[in-house]
This record gives structure tokens, C-alpha cells and sequence, in this order.
């Protein structure tokens, strides 16, 4: 019987401007591999660039790259090309992370999924997950500032993923990365500790 896919493998979620793209930089410092769904999708979008442009229009694809944040606007607000988008490329998505999950699980050592969506839509065999935990209020603050965006567009983006206190409650881990970046690394070191802990890493080296 083979190894079971996604053996060593932890999700990586939490919400829209909570942080998880610093967490995965500073896990990738401390010998964490990252597997980053969103990262690959961005990929995907580029190499497919023609077909969005017959899905959605020529307006959202300029010199063979897709205008990320122009989709956004109309993907975040009707869910019918949301489907339509997530049909067809989240099977992409898939079989990429399942390309990279097999080496990774390969290393017979713990490794990190992003995966934005994981709670939501429930796609991937994953047992554990560590959510990068940022309060409600300090969520929309951030995502208004990085995003130049007025509150009811920035809540109606919140709002298209569960909740972050839900994905708290759901989560193996949890990040706090409610304040500032030292308190942020501080926590990344505790889990990355604790990880290496279970799983006996220090002893390999004895």
C-alpha cells in the first residue's frame, strides 16, 4: 500500500488580511516547506489567459496576464461567475498541489498547504490545520488600508469566506497575529517548535 497523500501535510488558512502570506514567508525561514494554493492559481489564471478572456471579457486579460484585481471586483460580487471561475480553475488548483504535496510528503516531515478556502469548501483530505487568527475589527481595518477599499466593499469580500472566529474554533492551531510583526514571529517560532517537537525532529540529529 502506498503512502497516503497529504500524510505530512498541515492546512494553512485563515481570512482575507489576517496575515497568512507573511506566516508562510517567515515558516519558509524556519525550514517549513509552503505549498501556496493562492500563489498557484495566480499561475494558472496566466497560463489561461485566453480562456478566461472568453469567459469573462477581453478587459480582464492585458499583454497575456490576467487583471487580478479588475475579476475581483466582479467575481466578489456575483456569484454566478464565482461558480463559473471556480469551476474551472480550482480542478487546475488541485491537480498542481497534488503534483508538489506527493514530493513533499516524499521528505516524511511536516509541510504547510495555503489554502485560503480550506474550511469552506472542504476539498482536501487534510487532518490538521493552523489558522492565522486576526480579530474581526482589526481584519477589516487592515484589508481597507492594504486594499484601498470603503468598508461595503471590503465587508462584502470578508463576508464570501466563513468567518474568522469560525475558522478559529475549527482549527488544529492557531497563529495570533492580532498585533504587531515581532509578536507574529514569536508565535511562528512556538509552532514551528512544537511541530519539530512531535514529530522528533531534534532527535534525528543526536
Amino acid at each position: 500500500m502506498g503512502q497516503k497523500l497529504y500524510e505530512y501535510a498541515i492546512a494553512l488558512t485563515g481570512g482575507i488580511a489576517t496575515g497568512k502570506s507573511t506566516v508562510a514567508s517567515l515558516m519558509k525561514l524556519h525550514g517549513i516547506g509552503v505549498i501556496d494554493a493562492d500563489a498557484i492559481a495566480h499561475e494558472l489564471l496566466d497560463v489561461h489567459h485566453k480562456k478566461i478572456a472568453e469567459m469573462f471579457g477581453d478587459q480582464y486579460v492585458r499583454k497575456n496576464r490576467v487583471l487580478r484585481e479588475n475579476l475581483g471586483k466582479i467575481i466578489f460580487t456575483n456569484e454566478d461567475k464565482k461558480a463559473q471561475l471556480e469551476d474551472f480553475i480550482h480542478p487546475l488548483i488541485r491537480i498542481e498541489i497534488e503534483k508538489r504535496a506527493a514530493k513533499a510528503d516524499a521528505k516524511e516531515f511536516p509541510y504547510l498547504i495555503d489554502i485560503p478556502l480550506f474550511f469552506e469548501k472542504g476539498a482536501y483530505d487534510i487532518k490538521d490545520s493552523v489558522v492565522i487568527y486576526t480579530p474581526p475589527a482589526v481584519q477589516l481595518d487592515r484589508y481597507m488600508k492594504r486594499n484601498k477599499l470603503d468598508t461595503d466593499e471590503a465587508m462584502i469580500r470578508i463576508n464570501s469566506q466563513m468567518s474568522i472566529d469560525e475558522k478559529k474554533e475549527r482549527a488544529t492551531w492557531v497563529i495570533d497575529n492580532s498585533t504587531k510583526l515581532k509578536h507574529l514571529q514569536a508565535e511562528v517560532e512556538a509552532f514551528v517548535h512544537r511541530i519539530k517537537v512531535e514529530t522528533n525532529y531534534y532527535n534525528r540529529f543526536d
